[in-house]
Order: structure tokens, then sequence, then C-alpha cells
């Protein structure tokens, strides 16, 4: 017979963090674009004295509680930082174009770290959708696989439509991993002068104003954009929903030396729609900021 009075087992609120060694892999163009999205400072350089730290605290906010043993850092351009368990992957600028050459560096790396199983987790820094498959197969080997993101990933169902290549690669990973605000602080950090008064924040515009200062910088960019390169975009949008990573991380950084801030979620949707516009030749009047209802979503 059951007992009315007997208690429940009670409910266990928070699985046991994860534990293990964990190699970093850091596409430095891809971290520097992670930042700028997420600090106020405007600066080309990296403090990786904080990395480790950095990191180490992001992936215990997300129950990875992981020792990491080392870092590779791929860039294309000469480091002065030599820092005790970070490893330069340095692509030789006329080696061949720059990102092909770095992905194709890390991929080879992430391939060869899978296959001798030289540790339990990956955390990964990259938004080259190409890596995938050797994601896949370092996850087939028992090797958990944790992909950096920026706040967008923490709404995956509008990312899904504005980026689906993107938001593809995040869905394959374990965990998705955020900075932490410390640690993005400690990244970005730069010694000011003690006189340097801080800078006003930007006033907020209006949503007609905000339509014509992106499509500004939209016209702007595709009047740069050789004839070729327009035509093999206008083909590449023809056959996807999305928008290519490397068009919206330079546009993104665009708008935001314009603005001097980043774009809110509903502001990046409407630049990513001017852009297919543009390209494909469609008239941009429908193109406009609806009045919120609500506190926007962080993107």
């Amino acid at each position: 017979m059951k007992s009315e009075n007997r208690s429940g087992h009670p409910r266990k609120e928070h699985s046991v963090p994860r534990t293990g060694k964990c190699i970093a892999m850091i596409d430095s163009h891809y971290m520097a674009w992670l930042l700028k999205q997420e600090s106020e400072e405007d600066n080309e350089s990296i403090n990786r004295q904080a990395l480790i730290p950095a990191l180490s605290q992001a992936l215990k906010t997300a129950g990875l509680a992981v020792d990491i043993q080392r870092v590779y850092w791929y860039t294309d351009k000469e480091e002065d930082q030599y820092l005790n368990d970070q490893i330069i992957r340095l692509v030789p600028p006329d080696q061949v174009e720059g990102s092909d050459a770095l992905l194709q560096l890390m991929s080879g790396d992430l391939k060869r770290l899978a296959e001798n199983k030289a540790c339990d987790h990956l955390l990964i820094a990259s938004d080259d959708e190409r890596i995938l498959g050797l994601v896949d197969d370092a996850q087939l080997r028992g090797i958990g696989v944790h992909l950096l993101a920026d706040e967008s990933a923490r709404h995956m169902d509008q990312l899904a439509s504005a980026d689906p290549d993107w938001c593809r690669l995040l869905a394959h990973a374990d965990r998705r991993i955020f900075l932490q605000s410390a640690g993005i602080r400690d990244l970005t950090h730069t010694v000011k002068a003690a006189n340097t008064a801080p800078a006003a924040p930007a006033a907020p515009l209006d949503p007609e104003t905000m339509r014509i200062k992106l499509l500004e910088v939209v016209n702007g960019w595709w009047a740069d954009e050789p004839q070729d390169i327009q035509d093999d975009l206008r083909d590449e949008l023809l056959n996807n929903q999305g928008i290519p990573q490397e068009v919206d991380r330079h546009l993104l950084l665009r708008v935001r030396k314009v603005l001097e801030r980043p774009l809110s979620f509903p502001e990046k949707k409407m630049l990513r729609e001017m852009v297919r516009n543009t390209v494909l030749g469609i008239s941009q009047d429908s193109v406009a900021i609806a009045p919120p209802t609500e506190p926007a979503l962080p993107a």
C-alpha cells in the first residue's frame, strides 16, 4: 500500500560539473570580432595574458570544471606576446589567401587532436561551418566539443532564420560557451591616460534615422565591391537564405564604427535584410524596424 506521507526523493537542481583536460583552439580574427560585439573598447590587440583565465571562467559558468592544458592561437599577424601554454600558429600572409590558410591549419590540428584523443574537451573559437565534419568526428571519438559564441547564440530560434549556417554549427556543439563580462574587460583592457575623459554614450536614433544610417553603410560597401565579387555574391544569395559570415562580420563592424555601439538583434536583422535586398536588386522600401512592444532581446 502506498504511503501518503512518504516524502519523495529531493530533485537535483544542478548536474555535476564535467571535468577533464581541455585544449582551446582560437581563431584570432573571430575572437577579435567577438570581443568587439561584446565590449565598448575599440582595440585591435587582445590581452592574451587574460585569455586562459577568461576561457576557464566561461567554461566553468557552463558547467565545465575543466583544466585548460594549452591554447592554440591561429593568426596571420606577427605576435609580440609569448606566453606559457599558448602556442602561436602563424599563417604567413603571403602563403595563400588568409582565411582559407588559417582554416586549413586549424582543421589539420583539430583532426590530429581528435585522432590521438589528446584531450577530453575541445573549446573552439571559430564560426566557419566548414569545420562541422571535424567537430562531428571528434565527438564520435568521445571528445566534448564546445563552441565560443556571441550573445545571439542564446536565442537559437531567432538565429536559425537570421544566420542558418552559424546556427547549424552552434547546434552541433556539446555546449555553447559565453565570455563573462569580467573576462571581456580583461581581454580588451588597455592603459589610458588618467586625464582622458570617458566618451559620452551615443544618443539613440529613431527608427527612420537608423534605417537611413544602415542603408548608407550598405550602399557604401556595395559600391566598393568589384563587379566579379558582386556577381559571385548575387549567385550565392540566390541559393542561400542567410548572408556569408565574412560579409556579416565586415558590415557589423562598419556599422559599429558609425554608430559607436553594437546593434540590437532587430537592427542586425534589418541590416541583413538590407544586404540581401541590395545584392539581389530588391527595393528597400519595406525594410524597417518595427517599434518594440517589449524590451528587445540581446543579440
